[in-house]
This record gives C-alpha cells, sequence and structure tokens, in this order.
C-alpha cells in the first residue's frame, strides 16, 4: 500500500494554484540563540517544490527510472535563487511554505516560494529550476511534463 495514503496531509494541499506546506520549526533548523539557520529555509523551500510537484502528479522517482519521451532519466536542479530574508523564525514556530509556478518554458521554472507565519512574511525567494539528463546536461522539459506544469501557471 503507498504509504502517502495513511498520512494524505503530510505533502501539505493546494490552495487554487499554490502549494502550501506546513513546517515546524525543531532544534536542529536553528543556530546557537533559538533563530531559524538560514540554511534550512532552503530545506523547507525544497520540501516545498517537492511537495508541489508531487501535488500536480509529477513524480521524482519516476522521472529518474524512465525513458522519458526519449528524454532518459531524469532530475530537478536549482539554478538559480533569489532570496530576501525578511524577519526571522524561532523554534517551535509553525511555517508556511508557499510554492508557485511563475513562468515556465522548454527548460526552465521560475518559481516564488514565500515563507509566512500568518500574514507575516519571513522570506521571499525566486527559484529557477533545470531538469538535468543522463549526461548531467540541461535538458528539454518532455511535452505530457510540460502540459501538467502550465496548468499551474499562476
Amino acid at each position: 500500500m503507498d504509504n502517502d495514503q495513511n498520512w494524505p496531509d503530510i505533502a501539505g494541499h493546494m490552495q487554487g494554484k499554490c502549494h502550501i506546506l506546513p513546517v515546524r520549526v525543531y532544534f536542529e533548523d536553528t543556530d546557537f540563540s533559538g533563530v531559524v539557520y538560514h540554511a534550512s529555509y532552503m530545506r523547507f523551500c525544497e520540501r516545498g517544490r517537492s511537495d508541489f510537484m508531487r501535488h500536480i502528479g509529477v513524480d521524482h522517482a519516476k522521472l529518474f527510472a524512465s525513458d522519458n519521451e526519449g528524454h532518459g532519466k531524469l532530475a530537478f536542479a536549482v539554478r538559480h535563487m533569489e532570496i530576501d530574508f525578511l524577519k526571522p523564525a524561532r523554534i517551535d514556530d509553525i511555517l508556511e511554505v508557499k510554492t508557485s509556478l511563475v513562468s515556465t518554458t522548454g527548460v526552465r521554472l521560475r518559481l516564488e516560494q514565500n515563507v509566512v507565519i500568518g500574514d507575516k512574511h519571513l522570506l521571499k525567494a525566486l527559484v529557477s529550476v533545470v531538469l538535468l539528463g543522463d549526461n548531467g546536461r540541461v535538458t528539454r522539459f518532455p511535452n505530457t511534463l510540460l502540459t501538467k506544469l502550465r496548468d499551474y501557471l499562476s
């Protein structure tokens, strides 16, 4: 049995075209002062992007395991990030990582990610993601993947 069926909310949820992932801040996410360490936000955002893809029907394991319309095995990779750290989060805070698809081309996705507590914005990131092929080089998105993605443009 697929374990996700036992935990239907573990990967967050979609609200319109925006994916929302709740994340609790643990001690391991903080620095010595109890404030979230900057690199922890990157892990939170990675989880948000991965679960956004999962919710729209993109399976990372299948992308890597199959031929993908002749494109070979594929894996997503972050190409560029612009990050604004606006306010700190602290231990035991419950954050929401909001992920939206801003644009897509044949080889690149741009996603906007916001980390918030209620209406308080803590972080804003613009992330460019590409697909890498078997050879480790950027490759075009398969048409079926582009079709799924375009349905979720904000």
